[in-house]
């Protein structure tokens, strides 16, 4: 019987793409590296050629992505994302078809989130998805900050006029994050560490969990009341049927006047149009907003959020620094063997 076969979607990159592989071909698993993603692609084929097998498409292409699963009818026990490439009820169909050598087993994700997984159907046919919470709790929270930081300093306003020769001299005095109070929506890791830090740069935090537990952080009585006593709002729940949407026109109108709205979490968790509208409108109390993901990214990146100087726009970066980066891979690869191997105690593994 031949080794288990694996497919990266999209594989870490730099050389954390030597480490993700050494990680996995150290479990006995027989990778085929998906190069669409990779930045040195001879690179990768000179180093790694006899070792693992290459393959070369749009993995966000569903029809592209079902080829290659399918291919000469052997198929994978395991694929890996990392960017979040969707996989939907009629991949997971043909992935798990019995006429294929390898079906379907498990789903990995390097990352956090698993809102990219059709998760009713994969509980259908058997295909178990896990992820590595908190891998880049650090690197989101610090790059919460930044975007505050940016948005309440003005540095996209004068990086421009800089670059254009002219001496933006700020209208008003801009206010430090000390004179602020910060409202957390979800206090998982990466919430808890944003207070932590927040916390000790003289910031006022207080948060809203879904789960109400022991936590350092104070916690406001509900959403309505967080919103309309914080000056600055972040988001860090995943995206669910019961948080899609959760901040809308209603909601953005109870902010304070001034108010700041971050998003480092999923896009769908903001009505993109209403944010865009409540910027767009003087009189609104919300003034900033700061938005890393967004409902449409990737090939199918679109908001009406462009264009609009108080919003400060980037393409689902958060997360990605070198540490958390790695810390993801390598987790990923121990979670994808222990599953294959009916190892699952000490494995996240998300349900319905």
């Amino acid at each position: 019987m031949g080794r288990v076969r694996v497919l990266l979607l999209d594989a870490a990159p730099g050389r954390l793409l030597d480490r993700e592989l050494e990680r996995l071909l150290g479990h006995g698993l027989a990778v085929t590296l998906n190069l669409r993603r990779v930045a040195d692609k001879a690179g990768a084929r000179a180093t790694w050629a006899g070792r693992v097998d290459f393959t070369d498409f749009d993995a966000f292409d569903e029809s592209a992505l079902i080829a290659e699963t399918v291919r000469d009818g052997l198929g994978y026990q395991a694929v890996k994302s990392r960017a979040g490439v969707p996989l939907r009820a009629v991949f997971l169909a043909a992935a798990t078809d019995h006429a294929l050598a390898d079906r379907l087993r498990v789903v990995g994700r390097a990352g956090a989130g698993t809102d990219h997984v059709e998760l009713a159907a994969a509980a259908r046919h058997g295909v178990a998805v896990t992820h590595t919470p908190g891998s880049n709790a650090n690197a989101v929270a610090e790059f919460t900050l930044a975007q505050l930081l940016a948005l309440i300093r003005h540095l996209p306003m004068h990086n421009e006029a800089a670059h254009q020769g002219r001496w933006s001299a700020p209208v008003a005095p801009a206010v430090e994050l000390s004179e602020l109070s910060l409202g957390i929506i979800g206090l998982g890791r990466i919430g808890l560490a944003l207070a932590e830090r927040a916390a000790a740069l003289g910031m006022g935090v207080q948060g809203l969990s879904r789960r109400p537990a022991e936590t350092p952080v104070p916690q406001a009585k509900s959403l309505t009341a967080l919103l309309a006593t914080s000056d600055v709002v972040s988001l860090h729940v995943p995206l669910t049927p019961q948080t899609r949407g959760l901040i809308g026109r209603t909601e953005l109108a109870l902010m304070r006047p001034g108010s700041i709205l971050l998003n480092t979490a999923r896009g769908g968790i903001v009505d993109e149009q209403a944010l865009a509208d409540a910027l767009s409108d003087p009189a609104h109390p919300l003034a900033a907003t700061a938005v890393d993901t967004f409902e449409h990214e990737h090939s199918t990146f679109a908001s009406p959020l462009f264009g609009l100087p108080n919003a400060l726009l980037t393409p689902h970066v958060a997360g990605m620094t070198r540490g958390a980066m790695a810390t993801a891979a390598i987790r990923c690869a121990d979670h994808i063997a222990a599953l294959l191997a009916g190892r699952p105690g000490g494995v996240p593994v998300v349900t319905v």
